[in-house]
């Protein structure tokens, strides 16, 4: 590959909370943390990225600016190459991060109080995001197909919008934590549930670039004319490029009515500006090489998740996993390992930090017995950790 996706990089000591903050620390002698808990990634960007901030700083002056032509002509270049949408500037508007683009289109669609769809499993993001802005999450429950594949629950999905006067939900797609990329056919018939009883879509598409192989992402709005002037869609290279903690996302809104409404609300705190450095870094990854390293990327993705999902199948026992078709996030269900052993998942999680298997708590995302695991990491570092969690966790020998 032309990319370093091997090396391991040394996060600490460089404001990553993933490493320098975690909840809790190896306990264990000998063992050093693994950070596989923050939905960040433990490789380097691309150069380009580095390289058009570092441009930028040379210059000694940050004062007052504006977005530039570029950084609407790279969107728009990016959506056309990905996804196959030709866009229009008017479309893209800035968004201080995903969850406070989501907060803007909700203070537009809903009043305080009001009932929103969401699907469980859900994001924690959304949890905190729309009860500390005082929504009521009504959820509904993805299911698992024969064949482990998470499916929407549609007849669930119409009776709780009927019984709860719902008028607008959040569409998490590739979804997270599971990892689905919806299909077309899947879109269409939740978008014409939605449009059968009048209810706005926030479609959260921040994972859309992370698909692996095998899968084609469909973006929420193109599916049917109606989709696309009833849903506001969010988008950002944070995750896709590793660009977090520059905070720097986007909308994409045909309706010019609503479009309109959630510019003005966002703006309402004087917060919703862009950072002149996040703007350089969107350019710089939005170029040519972005292109090429995120294929590679993707290559590395698939690589890992096929091999935490064949070593699950192959050595630990009662621990259940559906493969992932996009994002580098698996949610892991221990419920019938721990009915098996007479463990709760405390007992998992606790075992695991302890020998420096640093993964999530899946109760926050609505999995009762699960655990959420980052494999966005060298693939060493991965065998090294399943490695850990075979022989002091899933298949120990106590006493």
């Amino acid at each position: 590959m032309k990319y370093d996706f091997t090396t391991i990089m040394d996060r600490r000591g460089m404001d990553a909370i993933a490493v320098d903050a975690p909840p809790q620390k190896p306990s264990v002698p000998g063992f050093d943390l693994i950070p596989m808990w923050v939905a960040d990634m433990n490789f380097p960007t691309v150069p380009t990225v580095v390289e058009a901030m570092i441009r930028r700083a040379q210059h000694p002056a940050f004062g007052y600016f504006s977005l530039r032509q570029e950084y609407y002509d790279g969107i728009l270049r990016w959506h056309k190459t990905h996804h196959g949408v030709d866009l229009k500037p008017e479309y893209v508007s800035y968004s201080n991060g995903v969850l406070a683009g989501v907060v803007s289109a909700l203070n537009v669609l809903c009043s305080k109080g009001d009932n929103v769809l969401v699907h469980a499993p859900t994001y924690v993001g959304f949890t905190h995001a729309l009860e500390d802005n005082g929504y009521h999450i009504v959820h509904s429950h993805l299911r698992q197909d024969d064949g482990g594949v998470w499916r929407m629950d549609y007849a669930d999905m119409e009776e709780k919008i009927v019984q709860n006067k719902i008028h607008a939900a959040i569409l998490c797609s590739p979804h997270n934590p599971c990892g689905r990329v919806w299909e077309r056919w899947e879109l269409e018939r939740a978008m014409e549930l939605f449009q059968k009883h009048d209810v706005y879509v926030i479609s959260d598409e921040i994972w859309s670039d992370l698909i692996l192989e095998g899968s084609k992402h469909i973006p929420t709005q193109t599916v049917s004319e109606d989709a696309k002037m009833r849903t506001v869609a969010m988008y950002a290279p944070s995750k896709t490029f590793n660009l977090a903690g520059l905070v720097g996302s986007y909308s994409v809104i045909y309706n010019s009515w609503l479009r309109d409404r959630v510019a003005k609300e966002a703006g309402l705190s004087y917060c919703n500006e862009p950072n002149v450095m996040s703007m350089h870094a969107l350019m710089g990854a939005y170029q040519d090489e972005g292109y090429e390293w995120l294929q590679e990327l993707r290559q590395v993705l698939t690589g890992n998740v096929d091999f935490a999902c064949r070593y699950i199948a192959e050595h630990f026992e009662g621990v259940k996993v559906s493969r992932p078709q996009g994002t580098y996030m698996l949610f892991v269900d221990c419920t019938d390992w721990c009915e098996a052993h007479g463990k709760t998942i405390d007992d998992v999680l606790q075992a695991a930090w302890a020998v420096g298997v640093a993964f999530q708590d899946g109760r926050g995302f609505h999995g009762p017995c699960h655990v959420r695991i980052n494999l966005a990491l060298p693939l060493s570092r991965v065998q090294e950790a399943f490695h850990r969690l075979d022989k002091y966790v899933f298949n120990c020998k106590e006493g």
